[in-house]
Protein backbone atom coordinates (compact mmCIF):
# COMPACT_ATOMS: atom_id res chain seq x y z
CA UNK A 1 0.00 0.00 0.00
CA UNK A 2 0.94 3.25 -1.07
CA UNK A 3 -0.12 6.03 1.92
CA UNK A 4 0.57 9.47 2.02
CA UNK A 5 1.38 11.43 5.05
CA UNK A 6 0.02 15.05 4.66
CA UNK A 7 1.50 17.38 7.24
CA UNK A 8 -1.29 20.47 8.07
CA UNK A 9 -0.64 21.23 11.77
CA UNK A 10 1.37 24.74 10.97
CA UNK A 11 -0.01 28.08 11.89
CA UNK A 12 1.19 30.32 9.29
CA UNK A 13 3.50 32.81 11.62
CA UNK A 14 5.96 34.22 8.56
CA UNK A 15 3.06 34.13 6.32
CA UNK A 16 1.36 36.75 8.60
CA UNK A 17 -2.19 36.01 7.52
CA UNK A 18 -5.25 37.10 9.77
CA UNK A 19 -7.89 34.73 9.93
CA UNK A 20 -6.50 31.30 8.96
CA UNK A 21 -3.30 28.92 9.28
CA UNK A 22 -1.67 29.68 5.57
CA UNK A 23 -3.19 26.11 4.46
CA UNK A 24 -6.45 27.25 4.24
CA UNK A 25 -5.50 30.53 2.33
CA UNK A 26 -7.18 30.29 -1.28
CA UNK A 27 -5.70 30.95 -4.69
CA UNK A 28 -7.90 30.53 -7.56
CA UNK A 29 -10.55 29.97 -5.03
CA UNK A 30 -9.54 26.65 -3.75
CA UNK A 31 -7.07 26.64 -0.44
CA UNK A 32 -3.86 25.62 -0.72
CA UNK A 33 -4.05 22.29 0.92
CA UNK A 34 -6.68 21.08 -1.71
CA UNK A 35 -4.12 22.30 -4.84
CA UNK A 36 -2.24 19.58 -2.91
CA UNK A 37 -4.62 17.04 -1.69
CA UNK A 38 -5.84 16.86 -5.36
CA UNK A 39 -2.29 15.15 -6.91
CA UNK A 40 -2.62 12.82 -4.61
CA UNK A 41 -5.96 11.92 -5.12
CA UNK A 42 -5.83 11.96 -9.18
CA UNK A 43 -2.28 10.05 -9.08
CA UNK A 44 -3.10 5.97 -9.48
CA UNK A 45 -0.45 4.76 -7.51
CA UNK A 46 -1.55 6.28 -4.23
CA UNK A 47 -3.99 4.04 -2.41
CA UNK A 48 -4.59 6.25 1.12
CA UNK A 49 -4.09 9.47 2.33
CA UNK A 50 -3.99 10.56 6.36
CA UNK A 51 -3.44 14.28 7.01
CA UNK A 52 -2.23 15.32 10.36
CA UNK A 53 -4.06 19.24 10.85
CA UNK A 54 -3.62 21.60 13.50
CA UNK A 55 -6.47 20.92 16.04
CA UNK A 56 -9.02 23.73 15.74
CA UNK A 57 -9.60 23.67 11.99
CA UNK A 58 -9.88 19.68 11.98
CA UNK A 59 -13.84 19.97 11.32
CA UNK A 60 -13.01 22.90 8.74
CA UNK A 61 -10.57 20.09 6.92
CA UNK A 62 -13.69 17.84 6.82
CA UNK A 63 -15.50 19.90 5.51
CA UNK A 64 -13.16 21.16 2.45
CA UNK A 65 -12.53 17.45 2.00
CA UNK A 66 -16.04 16.27 1.21
CA UNK A 67 -16.84 19.66 -0.94
CA UNK A 68 -13.44 18.82 -3.40
CA UNK A 69 -14.37 15.18 -3.13
CA UNK A 70 -10.72 14.12 -1.54
CA UNK A 71 -12.13 10.36 -1.25
CA UNK A 72 -8.92 8.86 -0.50
CA UNK A 73 -8.76 10.67 2.71
CA UNK A 74 -8.44 7.92 5.54
CA UNK A 75 -7.65 9.53 8.59
CA UNK A 76 -7.34 13.01 9.71
CA UNK A 77 -5.31 13.67 13.24
CA UNK A 78 -4.17 16.58 15.21
CA UNK A 79 -0.85 17.51 14.50
CA UNK A 80 1.76 17.66 17.73
CA UNK A 81 3.60 20.95 19.56
CA UNK A 82 6.40 20.62 16.43
CA UNK A 83 6.89 19.73 13.09
CA UNK A 84 8.07 15.73 13.89
CA UNK A 85 5.23 15.15 16.17
CA UNK A 86 2.66 16.12 13.56
CA UNK A 87 4.48 14.02 11.45
CA UNK A 88 4.59 11.09 14.10
CA UNK A 89 1.15 11.07 14.25
CA UNK A 90 0.31 10.96 10.85
CA UNK A 91 2.49 8.05 10.79
CA UNK A 92 0.85 6.68 13.40
CA UNK A 93 -2.33 6.64 11.92
CA UNK A 94 -0.69 5.80 8.32
CA UNK A 95 0.42 2.30 10.15
CA UNK A 96 -3.71 1.98 11.52
CA UNK A 97 -4.95 2.21 7.67
CA UNK A 98 -1.83 -0.25 6.88
CA UNK A 99 -2.25 -3.00 8.91
CA UNK A 100 -0.06 -5.22 8.31
CA UNK A 101 0.72 -4.58 4.63
CA UNK A 102 4.30 -3.46 3.93
CA UNK A 103 3.41 0.42 2.81
CA UNK A 104 5.46 2.99 1.47
CA UNK A 105 4.56 6.63 2.63
CA UNK A 106 5.26 9.65 1.23
CA UNK A 107 5.21 12.38 3.71
CA UNK A 108 4.35 15.40 1.92
CA UNK A 109 3.93 19.18 3.79
CA UNK A 110 0.29 20.48 2.83
CA UNK A 111 1.72 23.62 1.70
CA UNK A 112 3.79 22.65 -1.34
CA UNK A 113 1.02 22.23 -4.02
CA UNK A 114 3.39 22.54 -7.32
CA UNK A 115 4.03 18.94 -8.03
CA UNK A 116 3.16 16.27 -9.91
CA UNK A 117 1.69 12.96 -10.20
CA UNK A 118 4.95 11.32 -11.74
CA UNK A 119 7.06 12.86 -8.96
CA UNK A 120 4.77 10.74 -6.67
CA UNK A 121 5.29 7.67 -8.88
CA UNK A 122 8.44 8.45 -9.40
CA UNK A 123 8.87 8.66 -5.50
CA UNK A 124 7.37 4.91 -5.11
CA UNK A 125 9.49 3.20 -7.60
CA UNK A 126 12.49 5.47 -6.10
CA UNK A 127 11.53 3.71 -2.69
CA UNK A 128 10.71 0.29 -4.07
CA UNK A 129 14.53 0.23 -5.33
CA UNK A 130 16.48 1.71 -2.83
CA UNK A 131 14.70 2.00 0.14
CA UNK A 132 14.38 6.01 0.43
CA UNK A 133 13.13 8.64 -1.64
CA UNK A 134 14.26 12.40 -1.18
CA UNK A 135 12.79 14.66 -3.17
CA UNK A 136 15.35 17.33 -4.37
CA UNK A 137 15.77 20.88 -5.97
CA UNK A 138 19.21 21.62 -8.18
CA UNK A 139 21.45 24.34 -6.73
CA UNK A 140 21.38 27.65 -8.99
CA UNK A 141 23.54 29.87 -6.47
CA UNK A 142 26.76 29.14 -5.00
CA UNK A 143 26.16 27.78 -1.75
CA UNK A 144 28.79 27.96 1.39
CA UNK A 145 29.58 26.62 5.06
CA UNK A 146 30.08 28.55 7.52
CA UNK A 147 31.57 28.94 11.20
CA UNK A 148 29.98 30.58 14.26
CA UNK A 149 31.82 33.83 13.17
CA UNK A 150 30.38 33.56 9.85
CA UNK A 151 33.70 33.11 8.47
CA UNK A 152 33.68 30.61 5.17
CA UNK A 153 34.88 27.16 6.14
CA UNK A 154 34.01 25.28 2.93
CA UNK A 155 32.10 25.72 -0.52
CA UNK A 156 30.89 22.71 -1.73
CA UNK A 157 30.34 21.66 -5.42
CA UNK A 158 27.30 23.30 -7.00
CA UNK A 159 26.68 19.95 -9.33
CA UNK A 160 26.68 17.61 -6.17
CA UNK A 161 24.54 20.02 -4.06
CA UNK A 162 20.84 19.78 -3.62
CA UNK A 163 17.90 21.25 -2.07
CA UNK A 164 16.02 18.47 0.12
CA UNK A 165 12.27 19.43 -0.67
CA UNK A 166 9.26 16.69 -0.20
CA UNK A 167 7.27 14.47 -0.88
CA UNK A 168 10.01 12.45 1.36
CA UNK A 169 9.06 8.86 1.00
CA UNK A 170 10.35 5.37 2.84
CA UNK A 171 8.98 2.17 4.25
CA UNK A 172 6.86 2.67 6.70
CA UNK A 173 8.11 0.53 9.33
CA UNK A 174 11.94 2.09 8.65
CA UNK A 175 10.71 5.65 9.31
CA UNK A 176 8.40 4.84 12.17
CA UNK A 177 11.26 3.14 13.44
CA UNK A 178 13.26 6.07 13.48
CA UNK A 179 10.37 8.51 14.82
CA UNK A 180 10.22 5.79 17.82
CA UNK A 181 14.23 6.06 18.38
CA UNK A 182 13.75 9.17 18.47
CA UNK A 183 11.31 9.77 20.88
CA UNK A 184 13.09 7.43 23.22
CA UNK A 185 15.90 9.53 23.19
CA UNK A 186 14.08 12.69 23.86
CA UNK A 187 14.35 14.40 20.54
CA UNK A 188 11.02 15.88 19.12
CA UNK A 189 12.84 18.86 16.78
CA UNK A 190 13.91 17.50 13.68
CA UNK A 191 13.73 19.39 10.90
CA UNK A 192 12.59 17.22 8.65
CA UNK A 193 12.54 13.50 7.55
CA UNK A 194 15.68 13.73 5.64
CA UNK A 195 18.21 14.35 9.13
CA UNK A 196 16.41 12.35 10.99
CA UNK A 197 16.78 8.86 8.65
CA UNK A 198 20.37 10.41 8.07
CA UNK A 199 21.37 11.29 11.63
CA UNK A 200 20.16 7.03 12.15
CA UNK A 201 22.01 6.26 9.67
CA UNK A 202 19.74 5.30 6.96
CA UNK A 203 21.13 5.25 3.27
CA UNK A 204 19.40 8.29 1.35
CA UNK A 205 18.66 8.36 -2.07
CA UNK A 206 17.42 11.85 -3.79
CA UNK A 207 15.68 12.59 -6.96
CA UNK A 208 15.24 16.07 -8.78
CA UNK A 209 11.94 17.52 -8.77
CA UNK A 210 10.45 20.17 -10.33
CA UNK A 211 11.87 23.28 -10.63
CA UNK A 212 8.95 25.13 -8.97
CA UNK A 213 8.44 22.58 -6.16
CA UNK A 214 8.11 25.68 -3.59
CA UNK A 215 7.15 25.64 -0.13
CA UNK A 216 4.26 28.31 0.53
CA UNK A 217 6.24 29.72 3.41
CA UNK A 218 5.98 33.54 3.01
CA UNK A 219 3.80 36.30 0.84
CA UNK A 220 6.02 36.18 -1.51
CA UNK A 221 5.67 32.35 -1.83
CA UNK A 222 1.71 33.11 -2.32
CA UNK A 223 2.28 35.59 -5.08
CA UNK A 224 5.05 33.30 -6.84
CA UNK A 225 2.64 30.35 -6.39
CA UNK A 226 -0.21 32.09 -7.68
CA UNK A 227 1.70 33.05 -10.81
CA UNK A 228 2.70 29.76 -11.99
CA UNK A 229 -0.63 28.12 -11.29
CA UNK A 230 -1.90 31.17 -13.63
CA UNK A 231 0.96 30.64 -16.30
CA UNK A 232 0.02 26.48 -16.08
CA UNK A 233 -3.64 27.48 -17.02
CA UNK A 234 -2.48 30.16 -20.09
CA UNK A 235 -0.28 27.49 -21.52
CA UNK A 236 -3.28 25.25 -21.51
CA UNK A 237 -5.18 27.81 -24.01
CA UNK A 238 -2.48 29.33 -25.56
CA UNK A 239 0.40 26.57 -26.37
CA UNK A 240 -0.39 23.98 -29.34
CA UNK A 241 -1.61 20.50 -28.12
CA UNK A 242 1.46 18.89 -29.30
CA UNK A 243 3.67 20.61 -26.77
Amino acid sequence: MNIAVIFAGGVGTRMQSKDRPKQFLSIFHKPIIIHTLEYFEDCEDIDAIVIACVEPWIDYLKDLIYKYRIDKVKKIVKGGETGQLSIYNGLCAAKEVAADEKSIVLIHDGVRPLITKKLLSDNIACVKEHGSCITSGLVTETIVVIDEDHKIEHVPSRAHSRVAKAPQSFWLDDILAAHNRALSEGLTTAIDSCTLMKGYGYDLTMIDGPSENIKVTTPDDFFLMRAILETRENKQIYMPEDE
